[in-house]
């Protein structure tokens, strides 16, 4: 039983404990002799009541200490047990902290961001094709490899967040690199890029670009990819932070699994306004108004974060995770001729505290048995100095194994990376040349992905309201699908996006003009591959935002949240591979190859296909690691992480 001592009554002569800090105080001991110190009331409830842990101590003075000279500080140490020094004012009600007020305005802050980004993203391959010169190829790979290393930053900022800053400070110092990348990017066009005023709209030339201008374009671009990047998972998991299930009296039971689908929506609809009015704005020609739209977004998103300073329920830093798996594979090592003949030997540090600041206390798992041994206890652990490289608690080798247990799902999401890459560079460039008038009004073809943006929002309504109830009643899981399961079907459904993706290809090439570059199909043919693959984001990102999170230890809660992210960075990676790999086959001699800077004469929906045989490959791995995939199981009566104000 884990007991709070919570203190004295006002006469000083009650004993005062409680099972919780929120629970209200129980009398356990009255002195009618004396008024007890905290010392020696401390020591009669650990020698009356055997078994209780004191994991807490909160002394309450009331204007004065055990010698009547006022309020004091005071910490004691009782048979090795340390009470946290801690002066509570009980007249003084604490603020409250957490809960769906600050997380409101994350997703403000997410929404902000994210429109700022796309701003950019959006748009990039057409503004490398009409501003900078590239070639289709040429400007679909610089877009994936920018993509990839967005998504590849998110490591970054996992790992400074987990290891040093901690979350809000994470999520501010990269906000403010979003802000500078913005201004850079802002001021290069206007004074060497987009010359003169109003080129690039695909009609009017630019002047090309002096080595200036380029090296202080992509310095801007990659400034926007390290702070967007590095601040995205972190601010993922600082949502969820805000929240603790086993409160009732809030209600946030179930609101982590409502965050993720919240925190998702709120990055499409940052999306759906980038992708309909700035890329508008950018398609005519005003690419420099469309920058400075986007920096003036981030900097409202990032003071909306900081009016939440106050608010936020925080998590402190860990420690550097790297060290600590490191450390269970030395120690194997060490100890590779040792057997494990009893789990329950393995050691473990005493009390409810784990080794691991931060985090709770692991389970041991009989998978990875091996790692087992870094947690063996051999006489030269009891009799030479603590070495961490010799002997690991069980907590932390279940660390390393739930790294390894999650890498095998993690690479099995990298192809439908692949798959969601496609709507910022191919079919970008396929709707470009494709008939995009309505009327007299022309639809710019980076605007299509508002039907990808609007097909998330309306799947994400109808599965939590309806998929989710349903489900819940056909597999006894209140949350539906699993997040394995929601990932599959996502797969499933980005396999049919490439196939329809494929089929509006082969219809686009029939109605090819001879002689040109354009088609006379309707570029409203490529509604239904937007909407498929809207559609798998919701059950795919979603479901990979509530897996890595609630796989990872607590200790490397953002690095878990970084892990969609870096799919999203290596699926770029492989996209633009495999663009280079397929026109490294396909064009040779007198064939120009698959992705030609002439599409009419290329074979695009070959490239289609092929990324759909490789969904098939990919998830038939899927569903063999997914089957054989084991849980993390926390001590639920080990501490929680310690959660502060900002």
């Amino acid at each position: 039983m884990t007991t709070s001592f919570r203190g004295f009554n006002t006469s000083r002569r009650q004993v005062l404990i409680s099972p919780a800090l929120d629970a209200p105080p129980v009398v356990v001991f009255t002195d009618t002799s004396s008024s007890p110190s905290p010392e020696s009331a401390a020591n009669i409830v650990r020698n009356q009541y055997q078994g209780m842990s004191l994991d807490m101590c909160w002394y309450w003075f009331h204007g004065l200490d055990e010698h009547g000279s006022g309020n004091k500080p005071f910490s004691a140490q009782f048979s090795g047990l340390k009470f946290e020094e801690q002066v509570a004012d009980q007249h003084k009600p604490k603020r409250k902290v957490g809960g769906w007020a600050p997380a409101f305005l994350l997703l403000a802050n997410q929404a902000l961001a994210t429109f700022a980004f796309f701003g950019v993203g959006v748009n990039l391959v057409l503004f490398l094709t009409r501003v900078m010169d590239q070639g289709n190829a040429d400007a679909a790979n610089t877009v994936s490899k920018w993509t990839g290393t967005v998504y590849l930053c998110s490591l970054l900022g996992a790992f400074l967040s987990d290891s040093y800053w901690g979350r809000y400070v994470t999520c501010m110092i990269f906000q403010i690199i979003l802000v500078m990348g913005l201004v850079l990017l802002s001021l290069t066009s206007w004074r060497f890029l987009v010359t003169p005023a109003g080129c690039g709209d695909g009609v009017k030339q630019c002047i090309p670009t002096s080595s200036t201008g380029t090296m202080m374009f992509y310095l801007s671009i990659y400034m926007v990819a390290l702070g967007y990047g590095g601040h995205q998972p972190t601010l993922a998991t600082l949502g969820v932070d805000q929240f603790d299930e086993s409160n009732t009296k809030y209600k946030e039971k179930g609101a982590k699994e409502a965050f993720f689908a919240y925190f998702y929506a709120a990055l499409n609809i940052g999306s759906l306004f980038s992708n309909t009015i700035l890329v508008y704005f950018e398609d005519i020609g005003h690419w420099t108004t469309g920058f400075w739209v986007s920096m003036g977004s981030a900097v409202v998103g990032l003071l909306s974060y900081l009016c939440g300073s106050f608010r936020y329920r925080c998590v402190k830093a860990s420690g550097n995770p790297i060290p600590r798996i490191a450390q269970v594979f030395v120690a194997t090592c060490r100890k590779c001729k040792i057997r494990v003949d009893d789990e329950k030997k393995l050691y473990e540090v005493e009390g409810l505290q784990s080794a691991i600041k931060g985090s709770r206390k692991i389970l041991h798992s009989d998978d990875f048995r091996c790692l087992d041994k870094a947690a063996v206890v051999t006489d030269q652990d009891l009799s030479g100095p603590e070495n961490h490289w010799r002997l690991c608690t069980v907590t932390q080798v279940e660390e390393a194994k739930c790294v390894i247990r999650m890498l095998p799902i993690w690479l099995c999401t990298i192809i439908y990376s692949v798959i969601f890459t496609q709507m910022a560079s191919l079919f970008v460039e396929q709707g470009a040349v494709m008939n995009s008038h309505v009327g007299t009004f022309h639809l710019p073809a980076a605007s299509m992905s508002v039907f990808d943006i609007v097909s998330v929002l309306i799947c994400t309504l109808i599965y939590r309201k309806v998929l989710v109830p349903l489900a819940g009643r056909l597999t006894r899981n209140p949350k539906g699908l699993t997040e394995l399961q929601r990932m599959g079907v996502g797969l499933i459904i980005g396999l049919f996006a490439m196939i329809a993706a494929g089929v509006t290809e082969v219809e686009r090439l029939k109605h090819a003009v001879p002689g040109k570059h354009m088609s006379t199909l309707s570029i409203f043919w490529q509604v239904p591959q937007y909407v498929l693959v809207g559609a798998s984001e919701v059950f795919m990102y979603v479901g990979q935002l509530e897996f890595f999170n609630g796989q990872a230890p607590d200790g490397i809660k953002s690095f878990g949240s970084s892990l969609c992210m870096a799919s999203i960075s290596l699926g770029n990676y492989v996209s633009s591979l495999l663009v280079h790999m397929v026109m490294s086959i396909t064009a040779t001699g007198d064939e120009v190859g698959w992705i030609p800077e002439n599409l009419n004469d290329g074979h695009m929906d070959r490239f289609y296909f092929l990324i759909a045989i490789l969904t098939v490959v990919d998830f038939g791995v899927y569903v063999y690691c997914a089957k054989k995939y084991k849980c993390i199981s926390v001590d639920e009566n080990s501490n929680e992480p310690k959660k502060e104000e900002a």
